[in-house]
């Protein structure tokens, strides 16, 4: 990020500005026709100007100094020549005669740029109203030009237009005022919810969990007595060891413990005898001793009378088995805390759709909320535990590729790219997009879906940017056919490796083939579906924008200036003088801005028809810049997508995702030598990063609260209730439509490994007797495609929206989810009918 003049710099002895004289009528604010410029060093009388003659200089001085002198006053330490002694003002200097502040940058070049450089004026950021938005329409900006042009006419007229802006400026108050009003009373809403929460988080300590260790056996078996509380509503039960959570209720010959829970039932009235009612929990043991797993359960409380426990093993290899036993008592029924779940979700939901805050801030209110009702009924999580919560394999892949991508966006690699699919589509617009959509598709079915999303987005980026499109529908549906390509493989969702490694499951015959087939016939009917959908949703939309290039790009320079001076913190006077400069180079360009919207007529742009020299031009321009470190950075990702295949297909090597991809940022990291880190700490979407952390911290702490366990034990309850004849079916709708909408509202990993046990246990009860394959399938394709249904339904819709936003490009809540949701829809319909063919119909189990 530099300013530069015509040949690439600010002069530190002089600071001038001018704006050419258009053939368009005087905008309004530009200070009168012609060539003004005012200059800060000594300037001399001119001889041989006339009257008529374009103002000097000098004679600009003494009209424009007051203007011009809080500029002087704050930046003249800075800028003199002989004081500017940082070498960050240094790096402003320029060697060029003609001093001027210009709006080219190399952020944003338009290839049909007037030769030379336009100057633009500097003005004080006090002038700068902060509230304005520079992101809208130019039917904002022309009828301000249009009332200051029609000014000059008759008397008739200036009255009554004078009257209409009088009117204008007053409701424009009305509606600022109000705005404020607004804005102060969700300040004082949220501040006050937080500080709520954080005092119930306070009152309640960490109890902690006392663990017991136990050896039970077949011939000899554990028995507590426990003394209940008053205002105690649950028992929950821990245990922890070789288990295997999520088991039948009806063992058979495998290895088992049972958990027996029994407390006395107080009477309801003096003729009815008190019963004795007991609870019968039972868990299977893992042939793999050495691994360990926590299982828990909740037991009503019946009464304040005591409560016991007993602990009993069915043993065939070994004469006893190691466990650990914890207690604690809950203030909360399990409907209780369902339903708090379910607001808190509900309110984050509230908090992202309609923007009151970011949805990062908004995930971590939603945690902190959960976390406080936690602390409340009983069951405060420890800071340690919170921390566990915390999925940091996903963390440490989206970390690694993020620092790869910033070093590969060194190389011009992705404009070469962008170019190249300008050149394959032949100029064709939506032949680019369905041939991006398509390799995104087949990309995320063998790789993570967010690094395919941190892969194709710059490129994206870059091509829409290259032909006029508006990047974030190009990008939106993009990153909803890499959500619905992960799911053709075992290896390209979370969802679609959880139920793969699961051991029961591979007893059963779901093995990475079998699955990998079933999975891949039923998405290649979803993309067939998908790509006429896609078309229909876009059929009214103009994918060009309303505008012509010149107009855009200036719109989208603006809001880069300005978040490049907000992300500047004014920590000493240098940096300080630099932010203000920045902001009089938004004001200049918001006012170049005015003019050129007065200027140019509303344009629609039309598919071009030059592309062939189009593509030329842009060639020339767009080439590799890097070509050693192009081959360092293909080497070192080359090695890390092998890798990830590799632990995919060959258990010998014990490097997770995450490690994969923190050791192949380290290795380019080395060989590109890098020596200014903290570029490239800035290209990391730590905002992003932070959402996820929330996010995990959030959807575990739901788990419980029994929300996700609820929405399975009520999918199976309405399976049960269907006929015999029907069940299969039932099933299988049921299945893929909960999953659908769960995924969308809810992280879709937590849910999957709940539900993977409820579906286990439906599928081996007797009276049910389902096959377990096509219930995991419909879990499959449920989880996968409908993470398109929001916004957070998936992690690459989220890492998109992250990289978008650093490029300017940001897309909201229902942006996506007007194109996201329909696709969902559809998608989870074809994937159920192809379901239903294949396993009621074919009979293919």
């Amino acid at each position: 990020m530099h300013l530069e003049s015509k040949d690439g710099g600010l002069t530190s002895g002089t600071l001038e500005m001018e704006l050419h004289q258009t053939s368009a009528p005087t905008c309004a604010g530009l200070g009168g026709p012609g060539l003004v410029r005012h200059t800060m060093s000594n300037c001399r009388p001119q001889p041989g100007v006339s009257r008529a003659d374009p103002p000097s200089p000098c004679s600009s001085r003494a009209a424009r100094w007051s203007h011009w002198a809080p500029v002087d006053q704050e930046l003249g330490p800075f800028l003199t020549e002989g004081r500017s002694h940082s070498p960050f003002i240094q790096f402003f200097s320029s060697r060029s005669k003609d001093l001027c502040l210009t709006e080219n940058t190399p952020l944003l070049r338009n290839s049909s740029q007037e030769k030379g450089s336009r100057c633009m004026p500097v003005y004080h950021p006090e002038f700068i109203i902060a509230e304005e938005s520079w992101e809208n329409s130019s039917a904002e900006w022309e009828p301000r030009s249009l009332l200051s042009r029609e000014s000059t006419g008759s008397s008739g007229s200036t009255s009554l237009e004078k009257g209409e802006l009088l009117d204008g400026a007053f409701i424009r108050f009305r509606l600022s005022k109000l705005r404020r009003c607004v804005q102060w009373l969700k300040v004082a809403g949220l501040f006050a919810f937080v500080v709520v929460c954080s005092i119930l988080f306070s009152l309640y300590p960490d109890q902690g969990k006392f663990w017991q260790l136990l050896a039970v056996s077949p011939l000899e078996s554990y028995s507590v007595n426990l003394s209940s509380h008053v205002d105690s509503t649950l028992l929950q039960v821990d245990l922890a060891g070789a288990l295997v959570a999520g088991s039948s209720s009806r063992p058979g010959r495998e290895e088992h413990v049972v958990v027996e829970v029994t407390q006395v039932d107080a009477p309801g009235s003096r003729w009815r005898r008190p019963q004795q009612v007991t609870h019968n929990w039972t868990i299977f043991l893992n042939p793999r001793r050495n691994e360990r797993s926590v299982v828990s359960k909740t037991f009503e409380v019946l009464s304040r009378d005591t409560v016991s426990i007993s602990i009993r093993a069915s043993l065939q290899h070994t004469p006893a088995i190691p466990l650990l036993m914890a207690h604690q008592y809950l203030r909360a029924s399990v409907e209780a805390q369902v339903t708090i779940a379910a607001v808190i979700l509900a309110g984050v939901y509230v908090l992202i759709i309609f923007e009151i805050v970011h949805r990062t801030l908004a995930a971590m209110l939603g945690s902190l909320a959960a976390l406080a009702v936690l602390a409340v009924i009983g069951d405060r999580p420890s800071l340690t535990h919170v921390v566990e919560w915390i999925d940091f394999e996903t963390l440490a892949l989206l970390f690694g590729m993020m620092i790869l991508v910033a070093i590969f966006s060194e190389t011009g690699f992705f404009d070469y790219c962008a170019v190249k699919a300008y050149q394959l589509s032949r100029g064709r617009v939506w032949a680019m997009i369905i041939m991006l959509c398509l390799i995104a598709a087949i990309l995320s079915a063998f790789l993570d879906n967010v690094t395919t999303s941190l892969l194709f987005t710059p490129v994206t980026i870059r091509l829409c940017e290259v032909l006029n499109l508006d990047p974030r529908q190009v990008l939106i549906a993009e990153v909803i056919f890499t959500n619905i390509g992960g799911a053709a493989t075992a290896i390209g969702d979370p969802p679609n490796v959880i139920i793969v490694s699961n051991q029961e499951l591979r007893k059963m015959g779901l093995d990475f083939a079998g699955f990998t087939a079933h999975m891949f016939v039923g998405i290649c009917f979803v993309l067939l579906f998908s790509f006429p959908l896609l078309r229909l949703l876009y059929w009214n939309k103009k994918l060009y924008n309303k505008e012509p290039s010149e107009i855009v790009e200036l719109k989208h320079e603006i809001h880069v200036w300005r978040l490049t001076a907000q992300r500047i913190s004014p920590a000493s006077r240098e940096e300080t003088a630099v932010r203000d400069l920045l902001l009089g180079k938004v004001l200049a360009l918001e006012r170049l801005l005015a003019c050129r919207l007065h200027t140019f007529r509303r344009q629609i742009s039309q598919e071009d028809k030059n592309w062939e020299t189009n593509i030329q031009e842009l060639q020339k321009k767009h080439r590799i810049s890097n070509r050693i470190l192009l081959a360092k950075c293909l080497m070192v990702l080359g090695f890390v997508i092998f890798m990830f295949f590799l632990n995919s297909f060959v258990p010998g090597v014990h490097l997770d995702l995450g490690w994969i991809a923190i050791l192949g940022a380290i290795w380019l990291l080395i060989l590109a030598d890098i020596h200014d880190f903290e570029i490239i700490l800035h290209r990391v979407e730590w905002a992003t990063l932070l959402f996820f952390a929330a996010l995990f911290v959030l959807m575990e702490a739901l788990a419980h609260l029994h929300l996700i366990e609820y929405v399975g034990e009520q999918t199976a309850l309405l399976i049960k209730m269907v006929p015999e004849d029907r069940r299969l079916a039932a099933a299988i709708i049921l299945v893929i439509w909960v999953s659908a909408i769960a995924s969308s509202l809810i992280d879709n990993i937590p849910f999957t490994a709940t539900m993977i046990p409820v579906l286990l246990n439906l599928s081996q009860d007797p009276e049910v007797s389902l096959p377990a394959p096509p219930l995991m399938y419909a879990l499959a394709l449920g989880a996968c495609l409908g993470g398109n249904g929001t916004l957070i339904g998936a992690s690459a819709n989220v890492v998109c929206a992250g990289i978008a936003e650093q490029h300017g490009y940001g897309f909201s809540f229902m942006e996506f989810f007007r194109l996201g949701f329909p696709m969902m829809v559809v998608s989870c319909t074809v994937g159920m009918c192809y379901l239903l063919v294949a396993h009621v119909v074919l009979g293919w189990n």
